[in-house]
């Protein structure tokens, strides 16, 4: 259940905004604020992957 939570509360957030939104924010904010955010978004990304399917290496 621990794991589930997170990933469906991602998952929702997602689904609930549109691209069009997501980039008109972004354009309203700056060029390197959405630079930032592409990268904070890309990277929490990879992590969770990481996270879900690394496990431990024993």
């Amino acid at each position: 259940m621990k794991r589930i939570l997170p990933f469906t509360l991602i998952l929702s957030t997602f689904l609930l905004m549109t691209s069009c939104s997501v980039i008109e924010s972004i354009f309203k904010a700056g060029v390197w604020t959405g630079i930032l955010i592409v990268v904070v978004v890309v990277t929490l990304i990879i992590w969770l992957i990481s996270k879900l399917f690394g496990g431990t290496k024993e």
